[in-house]
């Protein structure tokens, strides 16, 4: 059964901003604005997520997911920032007060590290993803792992100036789901939460934006709830975030905001 809170929107969203504050100090985030639109579908809930105890997510990769309810997702974006359409998605993000994920490839936050800024200063938590996307399984280990450390570099950079292989956000998506238990343990012993996804639009095949929209609501239907994956350099799933996002409102799902534990070697800590 779903659990509803009594709590008008409002004050869950501004809720939701005060939980956020100490997460964001870790991204570089700034505080989003509080919403102006009292019928905007809004942020339900804050979810910290320690990597301790949850060190793999996403079931189709994975057997444990995060401990969402039913009517719940998680919106998360893959490959950019890409000036233009991640702007659009910004843009229906924020029309709706709702914060996302985004796990960003290193040579692209490198090129626009203003948009890697802007993601952060609306409130988004910001993974990581790579430097180039490569196929991690077919690389020898350590090469693997310094193109993982090359893409935290440099969106560290672009986020803080400073250059670092220990990400602010512990969290990171292997391009094209391709772990390898070797890459698996290394990011578990540095305390880096590995994202899969529990259901996905397939926002990389060619089809409409009204296809794309019928396809995601049928998967959203099916699963109730769980880890969306998105593209943000996808120009179809850009002009499909708004209708989609109307589509949670009027159904009655909620968006929720994953953040890092504030210590992330806590264990024990109530989700």
């Amino acid at each position: 059964m779903r659990k509803k809170s009594s709590a008008p929107r409002p004050i869950l969203n501004v809720v939701a901003a005060l939980i956020a504050l100490a997460p964001c100090a870790l991204t570089g985030a700034a505080k989003a604005a509080e919403c102006t639109r009292k019928d905007a579908l809004g942020t339900s809930r804050v979810l910290e997520v320690d990597p301790a105890t949850y060190p793999r997510v996403g079931l189709k990769s994975f057997p444990q997911t995060l401990p969402l309810r039913d009517g719940e997702v998680v919106l998360t974006f893959d490959d950019g920032p890409t000036p233009g359409v991640t702007d659009k998605v910004l843009t229906a993000l924020a029309t709706e007060c709702v914060q996302a994920t985004f796990f960003m490839v290193g040579r692209n936050a490198a090129d626009h590290p203003d948009m890697v800024r802007k993601i952060a200063r609306l409130g988004h938590t910001i993974g990581y993803h790579t430097w180039d996307h490569p196929h991690l399984n077919k690389m020898p280990l350590d090469q693997a792992e310094a193109n993982i450390n090359r893409g935290i570099e440099a969106v560290g950079k672009a986020l803080h100036g400073t250059v670092s292989t220990v990400p602010s956000t512990p969290f990171f998506r292997f391009p094209y789901f391709e772990s390898t238990p070797a890459l698996l343990e290394r990011l578990e012993k540095r305390g880096i939460a590995v994202f899969g996804a529990d259901f996905w639009a397939s926002d990389w095949n060619k089809m409409t934006p009204e296809e794309e929209l019928k396809l995601l609501t049928g998967r959203l239907e099916g699963h109730r709830k769980g880890i969306i994956l998105l593209h943000d350099p996808q120009m179809r799933t850009a002009e499909m975030l708004p209708a989609f996002l109307r589509y949670l409102q009027e159904h009655n799902y909620h968006v929720v905001h994953i953040v890092p534990a504030a210590m992330k070697t806590v264990s024990d800590r109530t989700h």
